[in-house]
């Protein structure tokens, strides 16, 4: 995947042994996906480039720091909306000594790891986030 894509935004998908780490969405009828469980990321801020922009969501969104070179880019792939710039998807492998580090932020409705084999099943989880994880993992 080439650093000088252009992307609207991220997501990372923070594997901790054979968990995922995921928050549940605002339940909120005006936002994509409410009360969903979604994975860190976001939207690109200021050209950051895409490790840069996880690593920024993770921070805001979970409260800790992970070195933008942790992250493991695989793929970009297409705008959920139909139209526009791609979105980019990342790797990203944890210890779980840094779950007691978690502050969760002001956005969603509280965070959990879950097996990864329960996200991909869910019928809660962001149907395109599943497939990315999918295709990850078969590759």
């Amino acid at each position: 995947m080439s650093g000088a894509i252009d992307f609207h935004g991220a997501k990372v998908a923070c594997f901790i042994d054979d968990h995922i780490l995921v928050y549940r969405r605002d339940n909120k009828p005006d936002i994509p996906f409410p009360d969903m469980l979604d994975l860190p990321g976001g939207g690109r801020e200021n050209g950051e480039s895409g490790a840069e922009c996880v690593a920024r969501e993770t921070f805001e969104e979970f409260g800790i720091s992970i070195a933008t070179d942790r992250f493991e880019p695989v793929q970009s792939y297409p705008n959920w909306r139909g139209s526009g710039h791609v979105a980019l998807f990342f790797v990203c492998r944890l210890s779980p000594e840094i779950l007691k580090d978690i502050i969760f932020g002001d956005e969603g409705q509280g965070w959990t790891t879950m097996p990864v084999t329960e996200f991909l099943a869910s019928d809660q989880a962001v149907p395109h986030l599943q497939t990315q994880v999918e295709m990850f993992l078969k590759s």
